[in-house]
């Protein structure tokens, strides 16, 4: 869903500083007959533990996951400074693929293209115990339903969204107005959740939402469940505290988790946090949590070691 930009616990997993600092750089993966763009941080000093594979939501791109109004905050950085490879994609319709896909694509033609990219990164870098998919908003949607088709080769750890439930906390009409008319109070939250900075940063990774995902974004509700009992793989949904798109009250958390076929579910709270977690104040608190999880999917796998 279009984001507008307005105007001005404990865990266990911790990102240590490391002699040489891990650089992000910009990537191109071929996904079908489509380039994915994005960007990759990669551990400076050893193989992969494993891969997170992050994806942005409806009117943001890669650059949502490495937000640069406070450094300390980025899921790339941090995850290579805690022995992880992560990639930040550029969703289909987003970034390289915006011109040859200038309506986008539907879910699961999203979820298809997703899968050939991984493919193409194994093939060209270490994957260490395999891929956890992180996806914000719609993003969360495309990973969800990315993990509702994966095959057992293709080594997927597990599911970690934020900003995506199964039920709107808003009446349906307006979620279809939103298209036309994005509210940031919505999107956003109270803009001091923010660094300041953040609002003038993001301008940089702002993109226009294509239309064939905009046309799709108010039957989620109608299909989470038919996607959600296809999943063999741990989930986990994080909520934050001045969500306002998605439900999160008890019956809809049980109704998000009771259509899961997952080994294991976890839903989490972020308090003091808005829709957009990952640019937030409380995002390394967040992203932590998120490579805690990510070690329990190692375990649940056995992979650890």
């Amino acid at each position: 869903m279009a984001q507008p930009v307005p105007e001005a616990s404990t865990t266990t997993v911790t990102a240590t500083a490391s002699r040489r600092p891990s650089l992000v750089q910009q990537v191109e993966l071929r996904a079908g007959d489509i380039h994915l763009s994005g960007l990759l941080a990669l551990p400076p000093d050893a193989p992969p533990r494993a891969v997170v594979v992050a994806l942005h939501g409806s009117g943001m791109a890669a650059g949502y996951f490495h937000g640069q109004a406070d450094a300390s905050t980025s899921l790339l950085s941090l995850a290579a400074g805690a022995g992880y490879a992560a990639l930040a994609l550029d969703r289909p319709g987003y970034g390289a693929s915006a011109r040859r896909l200038p309506h986008g694509l539907c879910l699961t033609e999203q979820a298809r293209c997703v899968r050939a990219a991984l493919r193409t990164y194994a093939a060209r870098w270490a994957t260490g115990a395999g891929f956890l998919l992180v996806g914000h908003s719609l993003g969360g949607k495309v990973a969800l339903t990315t993990a509702a088709t994966a095959r057992r080769a293709e080594r997927l750890l597990g599911v970690d969204v934020s900003g995506v439930g199964a039920r709107w906390a808003v009446p349906p009409d307006r979620v279809a107005a939103l298209r036309h008319r994005p509210d940031h109070r919505l999107h956003w939250g109270p803009l001091t959740l923010y660094p300041p900075d953040t609002f003038r940063l993001a301008r940089g990774f702002v993109a226009p939402v294509p239309a064939r995902e905009a046309d799709e974004i108010p039957d989620w509700p109608g299909r989470y469940a038919e996607v959600a009992r296809r999943i063999r793989v741990p989930v986990r949904f994080t909520f934050a505290e001045y969500e306002r798109l998605w439900a999160w009250d008890p019956p809809a958390l049980r109704e998000l988790t009771s259509s899961l076929a997952a080994p294991l579910v976890r839903v989490d709270h972020e308090p003091d946090a808005g829709h957009n977690i990952s640019l937030g104040h409380t995002a390394r608190r967040h992203h932590l949590r998120l490579l805690d999880f990510l070690e329990e999917c190692r375990v649940q796998s056995g992979s650890a070691g």
